[in-house]
């Protein structure tokens, strides 16, 4: 059996169209980068070469021509020229002037609150570290059944001065 200890495979380069011929193990070496390459850009979606075209690959995947590119900066121009991406995603968050209204509108909740019973604010705040009724019963010296029916009122108070506010979803501990 012949082996030939100098045989040597060849390259293609795109870019200058030539062909260049290396040793056999660097052929290896660099057909093994490559091949891994491929497969990985493959698996992602961002390479469409088909197999008869392999042989071309070299590896610079942002030049090569079944390259599909998945990144899409918000700042690019559109094709009319538009605008950009940016310009036509949705925006999710509220806009200020909503959020200044929510935050007057809950302040005058909190005051009025704050009127009908002072202490309902530190049975919150007492609620929400986890503290049972009756922990906070022995806190703010007002026996538990009496605190209770204070928040219950309060909240029905508030139910027919802020109708809009009190139809969302308010606190658990109220």
């Amino acid at each position: 059996m012949k082996t030939n200890d100098n045989q040597s495979k060849r390259i293609y380069d795109k870019t200058t169209r030539t062909w260049y011929e290396v040793p056999e193990d660097q052929y290896r070496e660099y057909d093994r980068w490559r091949t891994a390459l491929r497969k990985r850009m493959q698996y992602r979606g961002e390479c469409f070469c088909p197999r008869s075209k392999w042989w071309l690959c070299d590896g610079n995947c942002p030049d090569c021509e079944f390259h599909n590119s998945t990144t899409v900066s918000l700042d690019d121009p559109l094709p009319d020229g538009g605008g950009t991406l940016g310009d036509y995603v949705p925006d999710d968050a509220p806009l200020i002037e909503e959020v200044l209204a929510d935050e007057a509108e809950l302040a005058q909740l909190l005051k009025r609150l704050q009127e009908l019973m002072p202490e309902a604010i530190q049975i919150g705040k007492l609620r929400e570290d986890g503290l049972s009724d009756e922990a906070i019963a022995d806190i703010i010296g007002i026996k538990r059944t009496t605190f209770r029916s204070r928040l219950e009122k309060a909240r029905e108070k508030l139910c027919e001065e802020f109708p809009e506010a009190m139809s969302e979803q308010f606190p658990d501990w109220f």
